[in-house]
């Protein structure tokens, strides 16, 4: 049995009835690594050692009778912009290439306690800045099912790691799309929770009003497993909500004779490439065949949302940024005059590109006499995009869209256009500056064999809801692994 091919739900069972042992799978996991890294390259950090003590820990607590976690054993992979105590947190950038946190971000705290593995910190784009994971200072991760073509971003290290089997699950962050595209490029399973359900502590700030952190897995049980063990409010995040949640693995019942799906006209316009839309609409209809009710509808201010979320996201960069100075931690430029110079110097040599030009673009958009001009028009934007999204919820309980335009794209094809590629995240954005959530699952292949992602997007704290739709779409979908 190949036990870095199973689902983490497969695995925590057979772990749980003692079919299998931790170190047995997470051994499986660090030799696929060794197999097949070398060709993708989704990790900046790989901890061969520390994995396998956390992995005989676990078995010690089985053999001893102790009570274990929902995810006992399990082989996962962090993001690495979600800070882990004294196991380096780089951002993918040179900024941060030597720091080490003291403390752990909440969700890396919540998998320990579920006595999951951590077997790496996945490769994205740095700050999370970009939507192919060509922006990182150290390495370009590489699509499973064609190394020719990105695996999408940011979090393009933790899609490509779960595709390969070199992780059973990871989590990533999803600022605009940063969890869903890539999931749909890779072909896996990614969900964006809504905002506030999963604590953002210690996660490195990109856009704060916008990241969350979310599950990408092999299959929609996965998620919600997932789900379950990261979500909940958290005193440390102000902007974290507290409510009860439910178990979200119960809401998997393939019953969606109570869903109401609107589908939305302007996902599906001019730009969105046909195989895609063919996908997509094609799994409107295993729903419609499987009893859920589906219409058109439209959300007539979605075209406003992209440039809104790239003017509230820079600005947002502009500020938490600013932290990364030379002066605390992280990277220190070797040659300046004063402490202006120091800062000038530092964040010149620290930064790559596409974080420069975010920062340069908020600061602008911040600054005296052009704030009302820009970044204050764009909040006004974001609330009637929220207000469009009210509405379409009144008649519907989700809504079904296309992930992206495309199917993965190739490495350096649109890395000199950076508008191209801001238009890859034309479906996700609107998504982000509403709050809402959306999860992301494979509905087919285009003739080159990439992956196609539908997205269903729910209610603010809908988790259930789209969690169960995705549930039952996935058994209408033949899913064909990478050849690695």
């Amino acid at each position: 049995m190949k036990f870095y091919e199973l689902t983490a739900h497969e695995v925590r069972d057979l772990i749980k009835n003692k079919e299998a042992s931790s170190v047995e799978v997470t051994k499986s996991v660090l030799e696929r690594i060794d197999a097949v890294e070398d060709k993708i390259e989704s990790y900046v950090t790989v901890l061969k050692d520390e994995a396998i003590a956390q992995a005989e820990k676990v078995d010690k607590k089985i053999a001893s009778g102790e009570e274990t976690g929902a995810l006992a054993g399990v082989p996962m992979a962090l993001k690495d912009n979600m800070c882990t105590k004294n196991i380096l947190t780089t951002c993918s950038s040179k900024m941060l290439y030597n720091f080490k946190p003291p403390y752990n971000a909440t969700v890396a705290e919540k998998l320990q306690k579920s006595d999951a593995v951590l077997v790496g910190k996945a490769n994205m784009d740095e700050f999370a800045m970009g939507s192919s994971t060509e922006n990182s200072y150290f390495k370009k991760t590489k699509n499973p099912y064609d190394l020719t073509k990105v695996p999408g971003g940011s979090s393009g290290g933790s899609a490509a790691c779960v595709a390969a089997d070199e992780a059973i699950f990871s989590l990533g962050s999803d600022t605009g799309g940063s969890i869903r595209q890539p999931a749909a490029f890779c072909g896996c399973v990614g969900l964006k929770p809504t905002y506030g359900a999963v604590s953002r502590f210690g996660l490195i700030a990109f856009a704060s009003s916008l990241d969350q952190i979310g599950p990408m897995t092999k299959d929609v049980e996965d998620c919600a497993l997932i789900l379950n063990e990261i979500v909940g409010h958290d005193k440390n995040d102000s902007t974290s909500v507290k409510r009860e949640y439910p178990d979200f693995t119960k809401a998997l019942t393939g019953d969606v004779s109570d869903i109401k799906i609107g589908v939305p006209d302007e996902y599906f316009g001019e730009g969105i490439n046909c195989e895609v839309k063919d996908a997509v609409l094609g799994a409107v209809k295993n729903l419609e065949n499987s009893g859920a009710k589906a219409d058109s509808c439209a959300l007539p201010l979605n075209e406003y949302a992209l440039p809104a979320y790239y003017m509230i996201s820079s600005a947002e960069a502009s500020s938490n940024l600013a932290r990364f100075d030379g002066v605390k931690y992280g990277f220190r430029a070797e040659k300046f005059e004063n402490l202006i110079d120091l800062y000038a110097q530092t964040r010149s040599e620290g930064f790559g590109d596409e974080v420069k030009r975010r920062i340069m673009i908020g600061t602008y958009a911040l600054s005296s006499g052009y704030y009302d001009a820009y970044y204050k028009k764009a909040q006004q934007v974001r609330t009637l995009v929220m207000q469009d999204f009210e509405k379409a919820f009144e008649k519907y309980d989700c809504l079904i869209t296309p992930t992206a335009p495309m199917t993965a794209f190739g490495i350096g094809e649109k890395t000199s256009d950076p508008l191209q590629m801001y238009l890859a995240d034309i479906c996700t954005v609107s998504v982000n500056i509403a709050g809402l959530p959306a999860i992301v699952i494979p509905c087919g292949y285009d003739k080159c064999g990439m992956p196609i992602g539908v997205q269903i997007i729910g209610k603010p704290f809908g988790e259930a809801d789209i969690l169960r739709t995705a549930h039952l779409l996935e058994k209408t979908i033949t899913k064909i692994r990478p050849n690695l």
